[in-house]
């Protein structure tokens, strides 16, 4: 077989093998019997006709997957802020005062309190450990807040502090997916991406969706907390710093230039359109979009992200070094952020997982640190956005993934070097600003020695359910399309916390 010959046999084959991949079963159903397979299979597809099956197609615009959309009701707020304290800060050295814990301090644990229950490190019989903190009641309120959070007792008034959060986790990887993404295992997508696909962004040329570490590592979950999952990829967070780049590979390479770097984009998105045409996948529209998008963030994102500029008294305010990593650097951009119109900034910040093997792990040591991180920042973002008339649109939340024991942790039975606290499941506390929430106020108890729930019990679902609803969504109806069924951030649970809400 001359060498002509043998050229020409290679590219039948591939021909062939490029016609029968054509051929799927779906191309055959489509084909076939005037294509009366393919409506069974899309009946399938999309839920078997529950009536469900439009939710997604009328929220996602392939070709402009970002533009702003309304909401299913008027909501009162335009935009989140979640500051997560990844490890789970101590309720009971922070917002929930417990008088009788103090009395039991040095105590054999009671049976009672460790029959039937996992933790992930107390073992044995542990000593009961009193708050480390003292408290005192704030504001016209009167709410109950630790010497721990100086500046933040100033504004209780403003927040809303839910001391009866519950978990079915007690790790934290699965307890940080369950709560922002309605799931302890991989695959659901984050709260972010949700909310940035039900309602688009009000600046093209930003993310919907920012997220924003400091602590020095990111959650244990990682990057999951953020992401997409089966929601189109440009719903997923785009995760911005606070030093250096603002975002990796933001700057044109060396050589080339921004008017040679949008021919390139351009000539990209020229094939994917082909592409488009052939096959009829909307996940290519995102890809051209997320281009596109990438073109813009160039020029916005750098000034957007840049605290520099910023007065002096803001500095003061918030605590912040420019050019340095920070928590409080990150606050300030998330205010920054939100006020360019993006919709959820989410800031992780690593390093509240206080079991007592360290001094930085000390409830009565490393706690006072990390507190000392957040406390001005986060006080000083509750004021900035009530000064520029931006808190009743935005929602700030705070919290981590679950609490910390009433006893003291023994692990492997033996006594920590330090005092610290297990991972707690049964109950914790969170707090909530600002977006149409009743400030000065507290939802739910615990029983006199903050183990369990007393009253008002709330799941992350219910979390979930209602910051939703304060965007304008009913946590019910909200759903998108995946693998014949309608799925929803709060799965087949959740309820509005009315009570917290003006």
């Amino acid at each position: 077989m001359t060498r002509n010959e043998l050229h020409n046999q290679r590219l039948a084959n591939e021909a062939k093998e490029k016609q029968l991949q054509q051929f799927t079963r779906r191309h055959f159903l489509k084909e076939s019997a005037m294509g009366f397979g393919a409506l069974a299979l899309g009946s399938l597809i999309t839920g078997c006709g529950t009536g469900s099956g439009n939710a997604s197609s009328q929220l996602f615009d392939p070709a402009h997957p970002l533009a702003p959309r309304m909401p299913f009701f008027p909501g009162k707020a335009k935009s989140v802020i979640y500051l997560h304290m990844a490890g789970a800060p101590s309720q009971l050295e922070l917002f929930d005062y417990k008088p009788e814990l103090a009395k039991l301090n040095g105590q054999d644990c009671p049976p009672s309190l460790l029959e039937g229950k996992k933790f992930a490190f107390i073992r044995g019989v542990p000593k009961m450990l009193g708050p480390q903190a003292n408290f005192k009641q704030h504001g016209q309120s009167g709410l109950w807040v630790s010497d721990y959070l100086p500046h933040f007792s100033s504004i209780v008034d403003d927040v809303s502090i839910i001391k009866s959060v519950t978990t079915d986790q007690f790790n934290h990887a699965p307890a940080q997916l369950l709560m922002h993404t309605g799931s302890a295992r991989l695959g659901r997508p984050s709260m972010g991406s949700w909310v940035t696909y039900g309602l688009g962004t009000e600046n093209q040329n930003l993310p919907g969706f920012v997220v924003l570490t400091s602590g020095g590592n990111n959650p244990d979950a990682g990057k999951s907390v953020w992401g997409s999952g089966f929601l189109p990829s440009v719903y997923q967070g785009v995760q911005c710093r606070s030093e250096g780049d603002p975002v990796l590979f933001i700057n044109d390479p060396e050589g080339m230039g921004r008017d040679l770097r949008k021919a390139s984009i351009d000539a990209i998105n020229k094939v994917n359109q082909e592409q488009y045409k052939e096959f009829n996948d909307p996940e290519t529209l995102s890809r051209i979009s997320q281009y596109e998008m990438a073109y813009k963030m160039q020029i916005s994102v750098p000034e957007v992200m840049n605290i520099n500029d910023e007065p002096a008294y803001i500095h003061e305010m918030y605590g912040t070094q420019p050019g340095k990593a920070s928590f409080a650097n990150n606050v300030l951009l998330a205010r920054k952020l939100v006020e360019k119109g993006v919709r959820f900034v989410q800031l992780f910040d690593w390093g509240w997982d206080t079991h007592g093997t360290s001094a930085d792990g000390a409830i009565d040591i490393g706690l006072i640190n990390k507190c000392r991180e957040v406390d001005k920042s986060m006080t000083a973002l509750i004021l900035d956005l009530k000064q520029r008339g931006l808190l009743e649109e935005t929602l700030v939340v705070w919290g981590g993934e679950f609490g910390r024991t009433p006893m003291q942790e023994n692990r492997d039975g033996k006594e920590m070097p330090f005092k610290g606290r297990d991972h707690h499941a049964e109950a914790f506390t969170m707090w909530m600003a600002g977006g149409g929430i009743k400030g000065g106020t507290t939802y739910g108890e615990t029983d006199e020695i903050g183990y369990s729930i007393a009253k008002g019990k709330v799941e992350a679902f219910d979390l979930q359910a209602t910051i939703l609803n304060q965007l304008g969504f009913d946590h019910e109806k909200f759903t998108y399309e995946f693998q014949g069924r309608p799925f929803r951030l709060t799965d087949v649970a959740g309820k509005v916390i009315t009570d917290i809400i003006a």
